[in-house]
């Protein structure tokens, strides 16, 4: 069997489609993601039921959730329905390994999200490292430096 034929019947038996970033990339829905993005083995996008919008250039590491929907008032039996929020990431965002950005977040520009951080729904402004579970947001952390940074 070669190669092409390997990877569409591992696709397959994974419930995956084909990505450009790699098979171990799971996509559900259909997210917006604009160029020069790296995305890491293992991570997933869920878009099922809202929209996911992830800028240009920017950097998810391996084992990382990005996920619209929010289950847990359907499992309780608390809700008909799951709930679904919109998640947006902007330009030259980093997103380090083993994070959970949750529906309803909005991540702006030129800001780092720490390994291991859950990040809720709300509005991160530009320039900010996120970082724990409860986040903890430091505004502006970045700003300076990217201003000051020349390349040699």
């Amino acid at each position: 069997m070669d190669s092409k034929a390997f990877k569409k019947m591992f696709l397959t038996m994974m419930n995956n489609k084909d990505n450009p970033y790699h098979p171990l990339v799971w996509i559900n829905g259909d997210p917006e993601i604009e160029d020069n993005v790296y995305i890491g083995g293992m991570s997933e996008i869920n878009a099922r039921g809202s929209r996911v919008y992830i800028g240009h250039h920017c950097d998810i590491a391996s084992f990382v959730a990005i996920n619209v929907a929010d289950s847990h008032l359907l499992t309780l039996g608390l809700s008909d329905e799951n709930i679904c929020k919109e998640i947006i990431i902007e330009h030259h965002v980093f997103i380090g390994s083993h994070s959970v950005i949750k529906g309803g977040a909005h991540i702006c520009h030129h800001s780092v999200v720490a390994a291991g951080t859950i990040i809720d729904a709300g509005y991160i402004p530009p320039y900010s490292l996120i970082y724990g579970n409860p986040m903890t947001v430091k505004e502006g952390y970045y700003k300076n430096r990217i201003k000051s940074y020349k390349v040699l």
